[in-house]
Formats: C-alpha cells, sequence, structure tokens
C-alpha cells in the first residue's frame, strides 16, 4: 500500500534503500521496482523537454504524481542514493517506441517495465534520451 502522508512516504522510501543495500542485485533492483509500481499512476506529469526542472527525490515524493517517466526517475533516484559499486551505471532512457526505462548493470537489467519483474537482457534498445546515474545525482546535490 502506497502511503498517502509524505512522511510516511519518506519513512517507506528510506527503509526501502536499507532493505536493498545488501541485496543481490537482481532482488534489490526487483524489489525497488516493485515499490514504485505501488505509485499512483497518472497519464502524463513530466516530459523530457522539462528535465532541467524535474524535481529532485524529495520533491517527486511530495508531490505524488507517477506517470512512468516519474516513476522511473524515483527507480533512478532510488539507485543513485544507494552506496553500491556493483549499481553505479543506471540511466533512465526514453526508447524509440517511447517507453521510460531504467537500465541498470551495463543494461543487463530493465526496470520500470513491469510490476512484478525486471527484465533480463542483452537485447539492444533503440534510444532516443537518457538521464545517467551520474546527472541524477548532480540533479539533487
Amino acid at each position: 500500500m502506497w502511503p498517502r502522508v509524505y512522511e510516511r512516504r519518506l519513512e517507506a522510501w528510506s527503509d526501502l534503500r536499507q532493505q536493498v543495500q545488501n541485496m543481490p542485485i537482481e532482488s534489490a533492483l526487483a524489489q525497488i521496482n516493485a515499490w514504485w509500481f505501488d505509485s499512483p499512476w497518472v497519464p502524463y506529469y513530466l516530459h523530457w523537454d522539462d528535465q532541467s526542472r524535474w524535481p529532485d527525490p524529495w520533491q517527486l515524493l511530495s508531490e505524488n504524481i507517477y506517470c512512468d517517466l516519474a516513476r522511473g526517475l524515483g527507480i533512478l533516484y532510488t539507485i543513485a542514493l544507494l552506496d553500491r559499486a556493483d549499481i553505479t551505471d543506471a540511466q533512465l532512457v526514453l526508447t524509440a517506441d517511447d517507453h521510460n526505462l531504467v537500465q541498470v548493470h551495463q543494461e543487463k537489467y530493465i526496470m520500470n517495465w513491469e510490476r512484478h519483474s525486471i527484465v533480463n537482457t542483452n537485447q539492444d534498445i533503440s534510444i532516443k534520451r537518457r538521464f545517467t546515474q551520474h546527472q541524477a545525482f548532480q540533479q539533487y546535490n
């Protein structure tokens, strides 16, 4: 159940990050993905053309509005705040067929695709835009 009150969302998000800190990578990514899929979905909220005005992680949780792009951004922010040597190359991408996906671990894992699983693939995906874990970290620091 997605917390309705901001303070509870913030606490739940902190708990999530602590829980996945030492899990095997695949389990950690699946748990992060599933947590963000519980967020309340709307068809449109953020747009790639407004990237410079995207909310930081705390604003995103406070505003509590999640389109596919906002959910992917939340996933990326969660990963960016982890201190894990095995997850340093995550990126939020807009694909040629307009999916907002999060690619992790040399693009081996794809998040923000299905609610209850991460896709493990080496398939080439045509990318129109990307926002990296490093850029996300810089956005809120």
